[in-house]
Order: structure tokens, then C-alpha cells, then sequence
């Protein structure tokens, strides 16, 4: 009951122009709404564009489809994304939330598409239909744990991936990535990361075989990177969902527990 609570303040929060709804994680996993904004408050009139992007024509229709799971100008408005930001989409896949961070940041701002060396000859040609597409989006290839851009960033961002950087095939020193990301931010800059929760205590035990990360773990690996942590949104948690099926799991996909983070570079 508390976790919907939390998830039904948090959109009416964010609705209202709030920059974020401040989520501290309790024993048991549960999470409690202990402050609706912060200091770093995003300008309210910034909901426009956000409205704005989620109702772009160009947009696919096999992503508008999902927005009503994965609330585009929520996560937006908790990501505090501004016009002329310089930001980074961690493999950004078919380009759901890279399209809608170019329509934000605008022709003053830069978005890198990054996709990772051990992944580029699938992900590359898509990533490349972005930059065709919209003018302000450049990718990188690179390694995750050395990823490096032409100009400091305002922001990193990873959606649902995470996880996978501790699996092994993925060759990555996730200390190392963390510490890159870091150092790529301007000071103040921000770490936004959705991922797909695990159960208390699991840490990075189920990273292959369910996809999914404890919260707090992953919270304690970035504040050793040197970032504060300032909040989590609960727009996409899913107190249904006792995090024992594979997020790939017909009876759950689309539909997990999932946490959003955000972490800043001090400065």
C-alpha cells in the first residue's frame, strides 16, 4: 500500500511542475515519499516542452504505444532536462527516450547517442537512423568503462541497462564505467538510471538470469564514484511485481518494479 502511495504522489508531483518526488528506500524495500522537490528544482514552464516532445509526430507509433508503461514527461521532469543541456543515452536501442531528449535540449544542446565497442555492429546502423534523423544527435562508440565525449555533459543516462554492464560478456569494470561517467559530468551534472528492481538483498546475483539489480546496491557503486545521491522517482515501480520472474516473463513484462535514480557530480 505505501509503495502505491508513493508511486500516485509522485505523478501528481510531477504533474503539478515539480522537479522530482524524493524517494528513500526503507527495510523490506518499500519506499516513502519524504519530500516533494529539491533545491535543483526544474523550471515549471519546462512541462510544455515536455508535452511537446511526448506528442511529436515523428515519434513511432510502436513507442508512443509504450508511453502509458514508461511516462516520458515524468522521467523527463525528474531528469530536470533543459533546452541547450548536453546529455548522453547509454545505448539507446531503438531511440525511445533519445528522441525525446532532442526535442528538449533543442538546437543550443547536444545529444551522444553512446553505444558501447562490444555491441556496435548490431546497434550502430540504428543509432545512425537517429543522427540522420535529428540533427543535434551524434553517436560515440567507445568502452563503457573509459567512455569519453567532446564537451562536458550535464547529463548521463541509462534506461534498463545497467544490470547488464556486471555480466560478464559485457567485459566492463562497472567501478570503472561509474568513475568515467564522473568525470565526463560538468560539476552539478546528473546520473539518471532506470533499472528493473530486484529483491532485498540480491545485489548483482541476478543480473543474467532475471535482469534485475537491487536498488541499493547499484545506489552504493555510484556514491563510491564520488556522486550524491539526490532522489528517486517512483512513476514506473510496480509494488505488484515480487521480483521473482525474468523481466523478459510474459506476466511481467512491461510491467516490473523498476526504480529511477538520480545521482550529481558535487560542484
Amino acid at each position: 500500500m505505501i509503495g502505491r502511495l508513493a508511486a500516485s504522489a509522485a505523478v501528481l508531483a510531477l504533474s503539478a511542475g515539480l522537479s522530482a518526488c524524493i524517494i528513500v528506500s526503507s527495510e523490506g524495500g518499500s519506499r516513502t515519499v519524504v519530500s516533494s522537490g529539491d533545491s535543483g528544482a526544474t523550471t515549471p514552464s519546462y512541462a510544455s516542452l515536455y508535452s511537446d516532445a511526448v506528442a511529436d509526430p515523428k515519434r513511432p507509433a510502436e513507442e508512443v504505444a509504450r508511453d502509458p508503461l514508461r511516462h516520458p514527461a515524468e522521467i523527463l521532469a525528474f531528469a530536470q532536462l533543459a533546452p541547450g543541456d548536453k546529455v548522453a543515452d547509454i545505448r539507446p536501442g531503438a531511440g525511445y527516450f533519445t528522441r525525446l531528449f532532442s526535442d528538449v535540449v533543442g538546437p543550443t544542446g547536444r545529444v551522444y547517442a553512446f553505444v558501447p565497442e562490444r555491441t556496435m555492429a548490431r546497434e550502430n546502423p540504428t543509432a545512425d537512423l537517429l543522427v540522420a534523423a535529428y540533427p543535434n544527435v551524434t553517436r560515440v562508440n567507445g568502452l563503457l568503462d573509459s567512455m569519453t565525449y567532446a564537451e562536458p555533459l550535464d547529463m548521463i543516462f541509462m534506461s534498463q541497462e545497467y544490470h547488464d554492464f556486471h555480466i560478464p560478456g559485457f567485459d566492463t569494470d562497472v567501478a570503472r564505467m561509474n568513475a568515467a561517467v564522473f568525470a565526463a559530468l560538468k560539476p552539478g551534472g546528473r546520473y539518471v538510471v532506470i533499472d528493473h528492481q530486484a529483491a532485498p538483498g540480491a545485489g548483482i546475483s541476478v543480473v543474467q538470469t532475471l535482469h534485475r539489480i537491487e536498488g541499493d546496491y547499484l545506489k552504493r557503486e555510484v556514491e563510491a564514484a564520488g556522486f550524491v545521491y539526490e532522489g528517486e522517482s517512483a512513476v514506473v515501480a510496480n509494488p505488484a511485481d515480487d521480483h521473482s520472474l525474468n523481466v523478459f516473463d510474459d506476466k511481467i513484462r512491461g510491467r516490473t518494479d523498476q526504480f529511477v535514480y538520480r545521482f550529481r557530480k558535487p560542484g
